[in-house]
């Protein structure tokens, strides 16, 4: 039962935080564990659930504060209306591009702001922070 070993659970807890608008990366665990010799499929099983749950929650927080923002006027003005667009523009596609540090975080609220379909929402951020991790794990496979 190697999976319930302290280090997953705080890779969990660290990815999931990591997915909040807090300028954090989970990455940097990820590797260490790796270099401690942790397993490489549950570091990177953990780490994605951490990450994509978070992102799930910054889109349910987007969805459940439409009305609010709407009410208080805040969709409005020259940025809202570019980030809405831009998403208008890509569409839930956009949402391949959760990984990405600074702009995947808020692009998930936005997403639940907009109330893009829930169903592709989960899928293609699943795709997303999965293919970060792998990525972060092949470059240390391939480092070493």
């Amino acid at each position: 039962m190697e999976w319930l070993e302290p280090g997953y659970a705080a890779l969990f807890f660290l990815s999931f935080i990591a997915a909040s608008l807090l300028p954090l990366g989970s990455e940097w665990l990820l590797l260490l564990m790796l270099s401690q010799g942790f397993s490489p499929l549950y570091t990177i099983v953990f780490a994605t659930a951490g990450n994509t749950l978070g992102s799930y929650l910054n889109y349910a927080l987007g969805y459940w504060a439409h009305e609010w923002l709407h009410k208080k006027n805040k969709l409005q003005g020259a940025g809202w209306q570019k980030a809405e667009s831009w998403f208008q523009r890509y569409g839930v596609w956009s949402l391949l591009l959760a990984w990405m540090p600074v702009v995947g975080d808020p692009l998930t609220l936005l997403a639940g702001v907009l109330k893009a379909p829930w169903k592709r929402v989960c899928t293609l951020i699943f795709i997303s922070k999965s293919g970060r991790y792998l990525v972060v794990f092949l470059l240390y496979w391939m480092a070493n």
